[in-house]
């Protein structure tokens, strides 16, 4: 599960930097407007997944250790 949070996160960060190149082109009410409800929210939203992910990595790495 470890793996599949790494990479969210980087293709998270990626987007983001995509979406700074896009924002030194788009500099309007509309651009502020889009990053506040879609940019942000995904961000914050995949920041808590990635966490929740790496918590249930930990715990199944714990479950399968008690197990054997």
């Amino acid at each position: 599960m470890s793996g599949n949070g790494s990479r969210l996160a980087a293709l998270t960060s990626q987007l983001s930097n995509q979406w700074q190149r896009t924002k030194e082109q788009w500099q309007d009410a509309k651009c502020e407007e889009f990053e506040q409800k879609y940019i942000q929210e995904l961000l914050t939203s995949v920041d808590k997944a990635v966490t929740v992910m790496e918590q249930l990595d930990k715990l199944t790495t714990k479950i399968r250790h008690d197990c054997e």
